[in-house]
């Protein structure tokens, strides 16, 4: 009798080990999967009628992305940082996406100001947003950071989270001479690929929402930044959330997958530089 139970356990064993044998040889087979390719979606701020279905989109799809915030005027509630919208700037907190600084007022660099040789840095500004909209100042470099450090702390108070050591120019505009200010004080700036610019400011009567969607789909690779708003005021027809959600699922389907700038291998180093530190003081 006990030869015969022998004789059966001995058997169960073998063919577990060949049943696990043959599985790891077809995990073994297996292709392994290729690592996602990585893009970096930026949403600036804007009019912010079609923040909340963006940020539905993006938590329903578990995308990540990188805002960029000014005191911007909204169709709804006071400025896109004022009281009405901090509710929305925590939960976009919670779900673990970056901010970053747009300027307080959406300034506008128009140039720098001809210096004599070792004097102070300035720059002629404009900006299109608050109290002093559509005027022209020349700014310092120390009022310059001021302007930039103001999104930041009114995003921290909002969300408890702090924001990362970023900027983006409006529309994008900067010298040399206003990078380095903006360095100084501990900011860095973070522009668009040229494939990743998504359209949503032009018109839509020459460029329709499916003209961009598969412009985008067609031309976005692999690292490059994109850029969008949270709502934009002369376009007719809204690119949000109309081209963001089939956007998403589309490059998705293409391999690609979303992470934000904390991510971003040009601007990781600086982060984590500036991590803990306090903001550097610029000149005077």
């Amino acid at each position: 009798m006990r030869s015969v139970v022998a004789i059966v356990l001995i058997a169960a064993c073998a063919h577990s080990t060949w049943a696990a044998g043959i599985n790891n040889a077809k995990s073994a087979l297996q292709p392994i999967a290729a690592a996602c390719k990585p893009v970096y979606l930026t949403l600036d701020t804007g009019h912010m009628a079609v923040a909340p279905l963006m940020g539905d989109v993006l938590n329903k799809h578990q995308v990540k992305v990188t805002f960029f915030a000014a005191n911007e005027r909204t169709q709804v509630g006071d400025g896109s940082l004022g009281a009405h919208w901090a509710p929305w700037w925590k939960a976009r907190a919670a779900e673990g996406h970056e901010f970053a600084s747009h300027t307080w007022d959406h300034v506008y660099w128009r140039g720098d100001v001809p210096a004599a040789p070792g004097a102070q840095a300035q720059f002629k500004m404009r900006p299109s947003a608050g109290p002093l909209e559509g005027k022209d100042f020349n700014w310092t470099a120390k009022q310059y950071c001021e302007e930039l450090g103001k999104p930041s702390k009114r995003l921290e108070e909002m969300t408890g989270k702090k924001p990362l050591p970023l900027f983006r120019a409006p529309a994008g505009k900067t010298s040399p001479a206003l990078l380095a200010a903006a360095k100084s004080c501990g900011y860095e700036h973070v522009g668009w690929s040229p494939a990743g610019f998504l359209g949503d400011e032009l018109a839509s009567e020459k460029y329709p929402n499916d003209f961009l969607l598969k412009k985008a789909l067609r031309d976005v690779r692999s690292g490059d930044i994109l850029v969008a708003h949270l709502g934009i005021w002369s376009r007719k027809d809204p690119w949000a959330p109309k081209v963001l959600e089939p956007l998403i699922t589309g490059l998705q389907a293409r391999g690609f997958c979303f992470q934000t700038l904390r991510e971003h291998p040009q601007y990781r180093a600086w982060i984590d530089a500036q991590a803990g530190s306090a903001p550097a003081k610029p000149s005077k």
